[in-house]
């Protein structure tokens, strides 16, 4: 059976061929008018494109080259594999910073060397994860984890390219560390390359406003005035470095040489990388997808992703995702397929191979100025006042944010996710269990503590738990239906004490071994007292494993799928209720 996740999910039959093209493409995606609009948002987006892979790659800790053929990697393979027309796949910021942050960890082994296989390694786990088709494995980064993340990742990025904008050498990687670096050494800031990175980000800034160049990238116009500049003006005269020579004489696809436990070491590391790259991937890929109306496929992005990286980690190139700066702006450049994005290939491909001195002598400030910006849109606190208005996952916001800046990128999210599937387990290792009574004379069975006019049934103690039953919480379920046996065996209207108990399991769709057990030794103890026990309104699953582990005291005859009412009905002789809840 195919589980693949696709969009949009409606309830209509899928639309013929002709009519999804059209879906997919409001005019004809080989007519001339669309070619010429694809070839004219590859153009564009080149722009912003190149200056920031360069970049990413130096964020990354690898030369220009590393990014420039990554690039290309991801523009060609995902434009030919790929499902979603807009999606970019290109460096981005968040992986580059990750990337850092893991080489760092194996000092044994050469950065570039480590980074490669670590690239490769992401590869592969995006290829395994398309065969086993996972489509849905962003989910184990819950939305709170990633908005604190993403958040802590833009203000960690700022501050590690500000040794570039101030001209100084730093050793620390980690956020909060670097930042008391460069508090004391403040004085030695070169205001050369100072004045020429503040001037490159006001001037982002301000050509992002203006709206007659909002089609053409402010990177670009930035870039070719600083190349502009370096003519009439000697960076390194001013102490300004610039990214040197691309070197792309020995790239060739090749294994990084490495033994079987360092290889293993990197597939550990690579885990994180792949999560953080499928969720920034999947999130700018659905978000235009629901946008547009179209159709994509979760299982196949990943193995298109799959593809990208690893020709990108045998290329000695940086991870690749579809960054969602770069799909927006591939958007609003017009693209109509994913020809825009080859197109954007052809047009790389031809700067590097013509242009590589120009390339070169880009000064390093601007760049580290144009990363600046890229993030600088993911600085907003307005993204964590919903948690604050909804009082829920403050916590583990907060957390997120603060692992990254204290415990680096890498660390930071595993501590932050791992905080938040223990403050979930937390949360359902504690749940509520309600008492049922039958509301008036309906058939309906309600919560007693919230409505007043439900009445529970004489002998019958019938609860609720709020949660599904699993081995983090069932014994805490269960001693708290002992605790109200207990209170009311006394309270009993006729005075003759409980004489059953009915668990309504709803909110149980399946229960483990531990559940089993436990539901085992409570049956044993309320045949001990003479009580009798139903479990209700099981759910098909529930209802089969607890007939397999049916024995003497926890037989068949106990387990129903009916609703509370009609199992009540069965247990005591009463007449009908008069009307329907």
């Amino acid at each position: 059976m195919n589980t693949e996740p696709r969009l949009p999910a409606t309830a209509s039959p899928p639309p013929k061929h002709g009519a999804r093209l059209r879906t997919l493409f409001p005019h004809n995606p080989h007519s001339p008018r669309s070619i010429r609009r694809d070839v004219l948002a590859g153009l564009s987006i080149t722009g912003l494109l190149l200056p920031s892979t360069i970049a990413y790659a130096d964020i990354a800790g690898l030369p220009p080259q590393a990014g420039l053929v990554s690039l290309l990697a991801g523009l060609v393979i995902y434009g030919l594999i790929g499902s979603s027309r807009f999606a970019i796949v290109s460096a981005t910021s968040s992986s580059a910073a990750v990337l850092a942050a893991a080489t760092l960890s194996a000092p044994d082994i050469a950065p570039y060397t480590f980074a490669a296989a670590l690239v490769i390694s992401t590869g592969v786990l995006f290829l395994l994860a398309g065969a086993a088709r996972l489509g849905a494995i962003a989910y184990f980064i819950s939305l709170p984890v990633l908005r604190g993340f993403s958040f802590g990742l833009a203000l960690t990025i700022v501050i590690l390219e500000l040794p570039t904008v101030f001209g100084l050498t730093t050793h620390h990687h980690t956020a909060l560390y670097l930042a008391f670096e460069l508090a004391g050494q403040l004085a030695r800031t070169n205001p050369y390359s100072t004045a020429l990175g503040a001037v490159a980000l006001i001037a982002l800034f301000a050509l992002e406003r203006w709206k007659r160049l909002a089609r053409v990238p402010a990177t670009l116009l930035v870039i070719v005035l600083a190349l502009a500049a370096g003519y009439w003006i000697a960076w390194s005269r001013y102490g300004i470095a610039v990214v040197g020579a691309i070197n792309l004489e020995h790239i060739s696809l090749s294994l990084p040489g490495m033994d079987r436990m360092q290889w293993m070491q990197s597939m550990e590391l690579s885990f994180a990388l792949m999560l953080i790259l499928y969720a920034e991937s999947y999130g700018s890929i659905r978000g235009f997808a629901l946008k547009h109306g179209d159709a994509i496929s979760t299982n196949r992005d990943l193995v298109a992703l799959g593809c990208a990286n690893l020709v990108s980690g045998l290329l000695h190139g940086t991870p690749v995702g579809a960054g969602y700066s770069a799909t927006a702006a591939n958007e609003a450049a017009g693209a109509q397929t994913r020809r825009a994005g080859l197109c954007a290939a052809a047009v790389v491909a031809f700067i590097i191979v013509v242009f590589p001195p120009l390339l070169a002598r880009i000064p390093e400030p601007v760049l580290a100025a144009i990363v600046i910006f890229s993030v600088s849109h993911s600085l907003h606190p307005s993204v964590f006042k919903p948690y604050w208005t909804w009082r829920r996952d403050r916590l583990v916001v907060i957390a997120a944010l603060l692992a990254v800046l204290t415990l680096g990128l890498l660390h930071g999210l595993l501590a932050a996710i791992g905080v938040s599937l223990l403050l979930t387990l937390r949360k359902l290792s504690e749940p509520k269990v309600c008492v049922l009574g039958r509301l008036r004379s309906s058939h309906d069975f309600v919560d007693t503590a919230l409505h007043a006019d439900a009445h529970p049934i004489d002998g019958l103690l019938i609860v609720r738990p709020e949660t599904p039953l699993f081995f983090a919480n069932t014994e805490r379920v269960l001693g708290k239906v002992r605790a109200l046996l207990d209170t009311q065996q006394d309270a009993s209207r006729e005075g003759h004490g409980i004489r059953a108990v009915m668990l309504s399991l709803e909110e149980t769709p399946d229960l483990d071994g531990s559940a089993i057990e436990a539901l085992r030794t409570f049956a044993d103890e309320c045949s001990a007292r003479g009580q009798r026990l139903i479990l209700a309104r099981l759910k098909p699953a529930a209802l089969r494993v607890l007939t397999r582990a049916a024995n003497d005291t926890l037989r068949p005859d106990m387990f129903s799928e009916l609703s509370v009412d009609e199992c009540v009905q069965s247990l005591v002789q009463q007449p009908a209720p008069a009307h329907g809840g």
